[in-house]
């Protein structure tokens, strides 16, 4: 008889593992990291949905829509975390993604309209600093000097993405010239961000292509406040970071209710102080401390969804032949 119920007690335990449904979210690695967000998006989310998130680090974001393009509708991947606006437009065109149902007053510097993904954070590019260092206050300044920088690959990062369109977006046509300046100044190109920002803190590099926000990591959760972002003259380029719902998943239902989830106080309370950006929409407590501290860009730069595809395209091309050289 003990036999009997073991086995019937497992037979139920495996029917119940077998009757929860599971939501796969595709988004960056850095987000699952143990410092990320991930762990508490799982726990609260969870704890709401009956069901099991599993979110699955795909590289860093921009190479998320590659990963998408190569399994198609044969996807297991039911949601999309970690596009960003730049990539958008690109995202579309694979016909991959469908509308979601989601309703927010977002917290954005812009307007946002976009029935087919919404955004859960936001920041400004930028590079990060010893804060004692003098440090150069735009593009021009930067190729002028001996300082070393680390940044992304923009075919495999959404902040080395940002970079080519931040200095398009600053100079235009000057833009080739800016990095033909700036190609002495590369000490290396990695892959994503986590790479990038740990060489420069292990002092491989003076500067690093990051966020305004990231001294606010160091400043809270260290309690140091030994790093700073540099403010440059022309502007920063903004970020608005995005999830999107793929179309063959066959969790249609979950997949609406994470989405909206997604700008709950629940999600967007973690954001600040896992992520290290600007939630969409600013939980009832406000912003974590130190978030004031933060330098604020004087003039912000941004390219349209609809936009930015082109510009992107020659932006990369402009810069591979800037660094081949």
């Amino acid at each position: 008889m003990k036999y009997l119920a073991l086995a019937t007690g497992l037979f139920a335990a495996t029917a119940a593992v077998a009757d929860t449904p599971v939501l796969t979210v595709y988004t960056y690695d850095s987000f699952v990291s143990d410092w990320g967000p991930g762990p508490a998006v799982e726990k609260a989310f969870e704890e709401t949905c009956g069901c099991d998130l599993q979110l699955v680090g795909a590289g860093d974001g921009a190479a998320l829509l590659g990963r998408l393009k190569l399994e198609g509708a044969r996807s297991e991947a039911d949601i999309v975390l970690g596009l960003d606006s730049n990539l958008t437009a690109a995202a579309l065109e694979t016909g991959l993604f469908t509308e979601h149902e989601v309703e927010a007053d977002y917290d954005l510097p812009i307007d946002w309209a976009d029935s087919t993904f919404v955004p859960y954070d936001w920041g400004y590019f930028a590079f990060v600093q010893n804060a004692d260092l003098d440090g150069p206050a735009d593009f021009k300044a930067l190729a002028d000097s001996d300082l070393k920088i680390v940044i992304q690959d923009p075919r495999s990062s959404t902040p080395g993405l940002g970079l080519l369109m931040w200095v398009k977006a600053a100079y235009g046509d000057e833009a080739p010239a800016i990095w033909a300046g700036l190609a002495d100044n590369i000490v290396t190109v990695t892959k994503g961000w986590s790479e990038a920002y740990g060489l420069f803190l292990e002092g491989e590099a003076d500067m690093v292509l990051s966020y305004t926000t990231s001294p606010a990591y160091h400043l809270i959760a260290e309690e140091d406040a030994s790093k700073s972002a540099a403010a440059f003259a022309e502007g920063h380029y903004m970020q608005i970071e995005v999830a999107g719902k793929i179309a063959s998943s066959d969790q249609q239902e979950l997949a609406d209710k994470f989405l909206s989830f997604m700008v709950s106080d629940a999600f967007q309370s973690i954001i600040p102080t896992t992520n290290w950006m600007y939630p969409a929409v600013v939980p009832a407590a406000g912003l974590p401390e130190g978030f004031e501290t933060l330098i604020q860009p004087e003039k912000s730069l941004i390219l349209p969804a609809a936009e930015a595809q082109p510009v992107r395209d020659v932006a990369l091309a402009e810069w591979l032949e800037a660094l081949s050289k």
